[in-house]
């Protein structure tokens, strides 16, 4: 009996004796019960990529939790000369048919965001670091030039 009454059909799995199955709800599973596909991994897996952007004085600054993952399989790139575009793949764990699995939660798939840059970007100095499944993205500011302003002298 579970403690959390399914509205949702099939989606919402729920066992009294697994406290971690109350919490999780599965979009991608629906009351008329498709098989999971290959489809909905992998948009899990985008969907699941965290990206975090704050703007300093200096720079854009694009942050994503990309646990597991190493720099050879991801790719920064910038698109259409203003469109950053962080992309990689999460290739799924190998199976052997001696092991019973009792919860897949980690996506697999591929993964993309894109992110338009403001006018003020420097597209041509874009750097990226990671460390410690965190992919730092860093997109430098050129300065806001000021408007020349000429006094006008006032007659009369």
């Amino acid at each position: 009996m579970s403690l959390i009454p399914s509205f949702f059909g099939t989606g919402r799995t729920t066992n009294v004796f697994d406290p971690f199955s109350l919490d999780v709800w599965n979009p991608f599973e629906t009351a008329l019960s498709f098989p999971r596909s290959e489809v909905s991994s992998e948009t899990a897996a985008i969907a699941n990529t965290r990206i975090d952007w704050k703007e300093t004085p200096e720079a854009h600054v694009f942050k994503a939790d990309l646990p597991g993952l190493k720099k050879e399989e991801v790719k920064v790139e910038i698109e259409e000369g203003r469109v950053l575009q962080i992309s990689g793949q999460r290739t799924k764990e190998k199976e052997d048919k001696n092991d019973k699995w009792h919860r897949v939660e980690r996506s697999s798939g591929s993964f993309l965001r894109r992110f338009r840059l403001p006018e003020n970007a420097k597209v041509n100095e874009v750097k990226a670091a990671m460390e410690n499944g965190v992919l730092t993205v860093t997109v430098p500011k050129e300065e806001v030039k000021k408007p020349d302003v000429k006094p006008v002298q006032i007659t009369g």
